[in-house]
């Protein structure tokens, strides 16, 4: 049994990228592991100050939702990042995440990685800057990160569109697959 997080950085409870964790998660559930999915938009997440207060410490000066994350981030096995796609990039409540996690980010290591994004655009290579700022906070930052996976929802904008998508079915079987 794996201990799985996903981060949803949809702004949106039970938008597009939302849906896409929760059928990930039935997948994953459903093959006996633990599964915990964070919805960053009812956190308390404030921006990193840049203040390097976390250099010595480990410890951010903000007291806010990030602290109880970054515990379970280093816990976690696997770990799934979810994020619309605004302007070609991640959102920014998954970026403003990534930034905080610099007091504990190199105890975030040897963890299997898979990404969701979706997006209205129906070209999945409009997808690539997004996938590579995912990948370069694992691949050149944390220690031993594994991408395991990766699903492209595009062609969804409304709510709920995604559903019509292979990406639907994709999120479930890369679950199970763990």
């Amino acid at each position: 049994m794996k201990n799985i997080l996903i981060i949803s950085a949809s702004p949106r409870k039970g938008g597009n990228s939302d849906i896409l964790c929760d059928r990930f998660a039935e997948g994953a559930g459903e093959k006996g592991h633990k599964v915990e999915k964070v919805f960053l938009a009812s956190k308390n997440i404030g921006y990193c100050l840049g203040c390097g207060g976390c250099n010595s410490s480990n410890k951010c000066v903000q007291k806010d939702d990030m602290a109880e994350i970054l515990d379970k981030m280093v816990k976690a096995d696997v770990i799934v990042l979810a994020t619309p796609v605004y302007f070609y990039s991640m959102d920014g409540q998954l970026k403003t995440f990534i930034d905080r996690t610099v007091p504990r980010y190199t105890e975030i290591s040897n963890k299997d990685f898979y990404f969701i994004m979706t997006a209205a655009d129906t070209h999945k290579d409009n997808l690539k800057r997004t996938l590579e700022g995912l990948r370069g906070f694992t691949q050149d930052c944390l220690e031993g990160a594994e991408e395991a996976g990766v699903i492209y929802g595009t062609g969804a904008w409304n709510i709920g569109e995604i559903k019509n998508t292979p990406a639907y079915n994709q999120a479930y079987e890369m679950g199970k697959q763990i």
